[in-house]
């Protein structure tokens, strides 16, 4: 008959019966599984590339030696929410909210596009419209994208506030489509009579959606802003921030990733500083 355990015996299997499974070893002493890199996105033109995204995460699987979920959410307001809860340790969000948030956030990287890591907001009206400038959708039906957009909300508040107006007064309607994507589709089918659109979204869709694209017109282009960068959230721990770089900033080098830069028509990614979006934050700061 086996003797009764002891006390202290007693009390560690008890301790061993309440610890979260993740903590224990596998068998052979190897590590429990590691939770996946979590990198959250915003639809932006990325809607309907499912392809894109399995052949992205594949190559960033490998260069982390680890799984990789990309979390896909509708605004940048949901982005920053989960970023701030630890729900997603990476996101893909806009020079607004980076500024808006920057305390909290961390700078990752920023993609290059033409050359260089900016990119401006497009005014664009449809193809047919006789608007040639801002003033001329005085009165008329605008699109947005989203509440925390700079090319696709702030830019045009801003140029509004320099007139001494708002777009509840300055337009007729105004509403948000929570896409850029959706914007180009709302004043192509007459939904509206203008809208403010991510001018690297409006160039990308003139290659993979070039008729929706022609049906519209751009008739004003802003002056270049610091590109939508990719940030951490606070509890994405400094390890784990340095490799996520280390890997979107070598894509070049690979095959694979260049095969994925070349359906994201970018350069590349790299490090830059915050000044970078220093325009972006004196417009917020204007409009507080």
């Amino acid at each position: 008959m086996l003797a009764p355990p002891k006390r202290r015996q007693l009390l560690a299997l008890a301790a061993m019966a309440i610890a979260p499974a993740t903590s224990l070893p596998a068998v052979g002493g190897a590590r429990a599984p590691q939770r996946p890199i979590r990198f959250g996105l915003t639809p932006v033109f990325l809607d309907d590339r499912i392809g894109l995204l399995s052949r992205w995460k594949a190559y960033l699987a490998d260069a982390l030696a680890g799984e990789v979920e990309f979390v896909q959410r509708q605004t940048y307001a949901q982005i920053l929410d989960a970023l701030r809860e630890g729900q997603i340790e990476f996101g893909w969000i806009c020079g607004y909210p980076f500024v808006l948030h920057e305390k909290q956030l961390r700078l990752v990287c920023v993609p290059r596009w033409q050359g260089a890591p900016r990119y401006r907001s497009y005014l664009i009206v449809p193809a047919g419209s006789e608007a040639r400038r801002l003033e001329d959708l005085s009165g008329r039906n605008f699109a947005f994208s989203d509440p925390l957009s700079n090319s696709g909300f702030l830019y045009v508040q801003y140029l509004l506030a320099q007139r001494g107006s708002d777009a509840q007064r300055y337009f007729r309607r105004s509403f948000f489509t929570w896409s850029h994507r959706h914007v180009v589709e709302a004043v192509a089918e007459r939904l509206a009579d203008g809208g403010a659109v991510d001018g690297y979204v409006w160039e990308a869709m003139t290659r993979i959606a070039p008729q929706l694209a022609s049906a519209t017109r751009v008739i004003h282009r802003s002056p270049e802003f610091g590109f939508p960068p990719i940030v951490a959230g606070p509890r994405a721990s400094t390890a784990s921030v340095d490799a996520f770089r280390k890997a979107l900033v070598a894509m070049p080098q690979d095959p694979r990733g260049r095969e994925v830069l070349a359906e994201l028509q970018l350069d590349g990614f790299g490090e830059e500083p915050r000044e970078l979006f220093a325009s972006i934050a004196r417009m917020a700061e204007a409009l507080r």
